[in-house]
């Protein structure tokens, strides 16, 4: 295991709640502090021009555009995709439908047609349903969105066989993956993004997450699909002046931090085992965490939490009765031994 992570937080917590916590690496900070840059309303950041064009090529798609979070490239996505009105089909747990403050329906006037996800992906049968249930006088699908790595199923990612076959169900309709996680998902499997992503319209990633760069995310796809999202962004208050000095960070983030991702999931397998030694009904089968997350249901997830908190291990919930554990850089071998003991004496 890489002896490059970080060490806990200054306040000596060991910080489980997300990767989102992680800080930008010294290199990142010396590429930010000597970004060339530019206004980006005008296209002449040469930062934020070639984030975009290596997140692209990483992606295999003919455009990228940085945003300022997952969120916001979602959202982008739901008003360039589709039209007010259209049924957006999706799991009913991805981040699209229950943690953007119901933005599809704010932002894009669109309707939800949640499935089920339980296992982390769609079934063929649900989507193949939604789009016939049309020309019996239902709304008319105008997306399909999955999520890779699909976060509250414990960070699972799709098999490229079960992207295909639900792209394949779509019948044309374009299709929009969640990201937010795609190079967990590309070191978890050994399928590089770009093949990931061939099958999907449009895609999205968070550099702010795993990566560490400290704000910012991309939506890629065909060129003439985010040269609208460029308006859509804009309209959304997306758009960026001298946006180089953070995009300096998301390239070192692409260039660095990707390969690194296999010691999360590797300490992420650790904390799994021992939360299903603790808890052995509690539904964590380490066998199906395979990147850097660790969800599982307990009856009273607020005392797990604080006993942890008490302990100098922060972690967090994502609903009613579950728990989630988030390896990260920031999180090294003696972090994880501290929250590996927290969580043996956990009530």
């Amino acid at each position: 295991m890489s002896p490059s992570a970080a060490p806990a937080g200054a306040d000596g917590l060991v910080d489980l709640r997300s990767d989102t916590v992680t800080r930008p690496t010294p290199e990142m900070r010396r590429a930010m502090a000597d970004a060339e840059v530019g206004d980006d309303g005008y296209g002449d950041d040469p930062t934020v021009n070639a984030l975009e064009e290596a997140y692209a090529a990483r992606v295999g798609k003919d455009a990228a555009l940085y945003v300022p979070s997952g969120t916001m490239a979602n959202q982008v996505a739901l008003r360039t995709l589709c039209r007010p009105g259209d049924l957006v089909v999706a799991g009913r747990r991805q981040h699209v439908v229950i943690y953007e403050a119901g933005g599809a329906a704010a932002n894009a006037g669109v309707q939800l047609h949640p499935v089920d996800d339980a296992d982390g992906t769609l079934a063929v049968t649900d989507v193949a349903w939604a789009i016939e249930a049309a020309s019996h006088h239902h709304p008319r699908p105008g997306l399909v969105c999955v999520e890779n790595t699909h976060m509250p199923a414990g960070g699972v990612p799709w098999t490229l066989a079960a992207l295909e076959a639900v792209v394949s169900a779509c019948a044309g309709l374009p299709v929009h993956m969640d990201g937010a996680r795609l190079f967990n998902a590309e070191v978890a499997t050994g399928v590089d993004a770009a093949r990931l992503a061939a099958p999907v319209t449009t895609v999205m990633s968070c550099l702010s997450k795993g990566l560490c760069a400290p704000v910012g995310s991309l939506l890629a796809g065909p060129a003439d699909v985010i040269e609208a999202a460029r308006t859509e962004r804009q309209r959304l208050g997306g758009g960026m002046r001298q946006a180089g000095v953070i995009a300096a960070a998301g390239l070192v983030a692409l260039r660095t931090m990707v390969a690194r991702l296999a010691d999360d999931h590797a300490r992420a397998q650790r904390l799994a085992h021992a939360v299903a030694e603790r808890w052995p009904d509690c539904g964590c089968d380490p066998a199906h965490v395979q990147t850097n997350i660790v969800a599982f249901a307990h009856r009273a997830p607020e005392r797990v939490v604080e006993h942890l908190r008490r302990e100098g291990v922060l972690a967090g919930t994502i609903g009613p009765g579950v728990v989630r554990l988030v390896t990260h850089h920031d999180v090294d071998d003696a972090g994880l031994e501290r929250a590996l003991k927290a969580l043996a004496d956990a009530p």
